[in-house]
């Protein structure tokens, strides 16, 4: 609990730490670059991200370790992959976020521009599950994908 951004438990003030801490990572350079243990301690040891599993990245991915790959995957996903226009419609457990998405993939460089909305629970001052739901996750993995055209 030693980051000066996660001064209190409430789960809207450690989300907001963890945007900021998030910032910090990617502008260090992000997967590969930048250290994780700037996130680390926004989230719990045991903490689940739910990936629809018709995403590039889907599927679940656990602990500190799973979200670090979930990083990496991303980073090799997209070239641009920037999250806009963050509004939270629910600030106690679970949060929820609708962030817009300005992306650029990196396979096939095609861009899209799509809201996520997000259920994200907060325990002991730790994020401990985030369930981001897509508008259209056909349009992204066909984004993503040689030979296919989003939209």
């Amino acid at each position: 609990m030693s980051d000066p951004d996660r001064k209190t438990s409430a789960p809207l003030a450690v989300l907001k730490g963890m945007y900021a801490a998030e910032s910090r990572y990617l502008a260090a350079g992000g997967p590969g670059k930048a250290d994780f243990a700037t996130l680390a301690p926004f989230f719990a040891p045991d903490v689940v991200l739910f990936q629809a599993e018709g995403l590039p990245y889907g599927g679940m991915w656990r602990g500190h370790a799973g979200l670090e790959r979930f990083f990496l995957v991303m980073s090799g996903t997209w070239e641009v992959f920037d999250m806009l226009g963050r509004e939270f419609l629910a600030t106690e457990n679970p949060v929820v976020v609708r962030t817009h998405v300005h992306a650029r993939a990196r396979a096939t460089g095609r861009e899209l521009d799509f809201p996520i909305l997000q259920t994200i629970t907060v325990d002991e001052g730790r994020i401990t599950e985030v369930h981001p739901f897509y508008w259209d996750t056909a349009a992204i993995a066909r984004a993503c994908a040689h030979g296919g055209s989003a939209g």
